[in-house]
Order: C-alpha cells, then sequence, then structure tokens
C-alpha cells in the first residue's frame, strides 16, 4: 500500500487550529468593530458556490454590497467562461490564427478580460508554462476523455499541442487588444478565473466601505479583516487529501486562521480516469495533455486570490526541483502539498 507524503515547501506556521493567521497587507476598517453585524449571502456561480460572508453596520447595507458584487460576478462570468456560447473569451479564441492567413485580427477587449489575461500570461511566463490560459484543446479533449472513459489518442494530443502556449498571445497595451497567432487557440481560464473574481468582489465590497468578510468562490477563499470577535482571522480547514473540508469553516484535520490573504486548494479524490490500468488525476499537465499519473493536493496562501488558484495548478505539475524554483520566484507564497 502506499503510503501519504505530506510536503511543507515553506514552513511559515504550525498547521494546526492554534497556527497565527498570515497577514499580507492591512486593512483599517471603515466602521467601529462593535456596531458591525454578521450576513452570509449564498448563490451559484461558475458551476459551484459562492459565498459571501460580511460584517456590515445593518442589512441594508449589506443587501446593497451583495447585490453589486453578484452583479459583478455575473459580469465576470460573461467575460471569462469557455462555457458561454458567445462570452467575449470564446469571441476572442475565435480569431486565433487570422494572422496566419494574412487578416489583420488584433482584437480590441473590455478592460477586464485584457487585464486577467495579462496577469494569466504573466504567471504563464513566470512557471515556465506549468500554468497556461491556452490550454483550452487538451482541457477540452480532456474532459471529454473524463467524461466518455475514453482516452484521447496521440493524434489528437499532438494536434491540441499544437495551438497550446502562452508565446502565441501578444499584447497592445495602447490600443488595449490582444492577437492569438496560431489557428484553433482556445483560451481556458478555469485555472484562475475564480480566483480573479473573488479578488474582484474584494474591490467591490472596499468600496462600500466593508473590510471585514470571507469570499469563498468553490473553495477559492478570499478573506478580509479578521471578525469583530475573532481577532485571529476566519477559521479555515485544510484538506488532509483523504476528506475534503465540509465548509469554510467547518471541522478539518487542520486549519489557520486567516486575514487580508487567499487560500486555495486543488485536487481531490474523487476525480479521475481510470483506463488501461492506470488512474489518471483530473489535474492536466498542459505539456502533455494527460493527467497526473498520482495523486497529488496542492494548497497555496497568496495575497491575493488570482495568484492562489493559479499557483495551485502550478506547483501540482512541477517536479519537485522546481517547485523550489517556484517558491524563490514567488517569495509571499506558502505551499502545502500531499501526494502519493
Amino acid at each position: 500500500m502506499k503510503k501519504w507524503r505530506c510536503v511543507a515547501l515553506w514552513l511559515f506556521l504550525a498547521v494546526s487550529a492554534q497556527a497565527q493567521a498570515p497577514v499580507f497587507a492591512t486593512h483599517k476598517p471603515y466602521q467601529p468593530a462593535d456596531s458591525l453585524h454578521r450576513y452570509t449571502f449564498r448563490r451559484g456561480l461558475m458551476g459551484t458556490g459562492f459565498t459571501v460572508i460580511l460584517y456590515a453596520p445593518d442589512s441594508l447595507i449589506a443587501q446593497r454590497a451583495n447585490a453589486t458584487v453578484s452583479a459583478r460576478m455575473d459580469t465576470l462570468n460573461q467575460i471569462m467562461s469557455d462555457y458561454l456560447d458567445g462570452s467575449e473569451i470564446n469571441r476572442l479564441s475565435e480569431t486565433s490564427g487570422a494572422a496566419s492567413r494574412g487578416q489583420n485580427r488584433w482584437v480590441s477587449v473590455s478592460p477586464t478580460l485584457f487585464d486577467v489575461l495579462t496577469k494569466a500570461i504573466t504567471t504563464a511566463r513566470q512557471t515556465g508554462g506549468r500554468y497556461d490560459p491556452t490550454v483550452g484543446p487538451l482541457a477540452q479533449l480532456w474532459r471529454r476523455a473524463v467524461r466518455q472513459r475514453q482516452f484521447p489518442t496521440a493524434r489528437e494530443r499532438r494536434t491540441a499541442r499544437r495551438a497550446v502556449s502562452w508565446r502565441y498571445v501578444q499584447f497592445d497595451a495602447t490600443k488595449q487588444a490582444i492577437l492569438l497567432e496560431k489557428p484553433g487557440m482556445r483560451l481556458d481560464l478555469g485555472g484562475i478565473g475564480q480566483g480573479y473574481a473573488i479578488d474582484e468582489a474584494q474591490k467591490v465590497l472596499h468600496q462600500h466601505g466593508l473590510h471585514r468578510f470571507l469570499l469563498d468562490l468553490g473553495g477559492d477563499i478570499l478573506a478580509g479583516e479578521a471578525p469583530p470577535t475573532q481577532p485571529a482571522g476566519w477559521r479555515i480547514g485544510l484538506s488532509s487529501g483523504k476528506a475534503q473540508r465540509e465548509t469554510v469553516t467547518g471541522t478539518d484535520t487542520a486549519s489557520i486562521w486567516l486575514k487580508n490573504a487567499a487560500i486555495t486548494t486543488s485536487g481531490d479524490l474523487e476525480r479521475h480516469l481510470d483506463i488501461n490500468g492506470h488512474r489518471y488525476s483530473h489535474i492536466m499537465n498542459p505539456r502533455s495533455g494527460l493527467g497526473l499519473r498520482h495523486f497529488v493536493q496542492t494548497t497555496v496562501l497568496a495575497p491575493t486570490g488570482t495568484y492562489a488558484d493559479a499557483l495551485t495548478k502550478a506547483f501540482s505539475v512541477a517536479k519537485p526541483f522546481m517547485r523550489k524554483r517556484l517558491l524563490r520566484r514567488f517569495p509571499q507564497v506558502r505551499v502545502w502539498i500531499v501526494e502519493k
């Protein structure tokens, strides 16, 4: 029987209920703590659940803030989702390779899409392509394989690979335009979109003068200032790899106190493909186009949701020696890895 191995790549706190809350920034609360009340809002978003827990002076302020957050989330979904026909990112993908056919297809995009793709391509470059938002053609193949229990052929993977590389995305900051160089490219922000979304939700809450909150979008968690009754921060359960936590504040094998930071866990035991005597994880290596051959669960704590989301994928697929290099490139990031 294989044994579990837990790798602490950056030991900055004890993984326990008594661990000190990591702090990356300090935001002075707008209202006195003793005048605040707790409000919780839940909805479906991006194919998962979205929970907003916030402290506000009254229900009217809380409801207005949540309504604004919700509207911003709907806008982001229409921009970033590769599942929605007609989304802005899908319309951009449809222009791929036009330059190779002698057409000038620099596409003017919204400030939001330009911003998130700039962050995504920057992260891809920093990770050497271990996170890559151009992985769409390979991601579609692997989703189909997991859904149909049918392994993609080598030819299919080779064809898809030709359209995958962050280097094929060009930016024109002056015109706020993007060019996709290769035919058949398909952008996929699934590895960064949820983290970016909670960063945007935080901006909205700050605009409403609210600084004590917890955002959870499908396990991508961003905490603001600590709750008034718990100065250490928000209690967040860390998954052991054997069982997922029940809620963002629920019971787990270990937990930390979190404030002014984001945390994301990627990987689980349930989603995989068993075929030809081998088990493949749902986590796909963008270099091979295949799911990982071993179980790995990565938790990343970072200053922003964007970084936490993208880097869980990069650290999951990276070899041990590269993980150490990545830590040097991202000094504000803390990582826990469980694998077997």
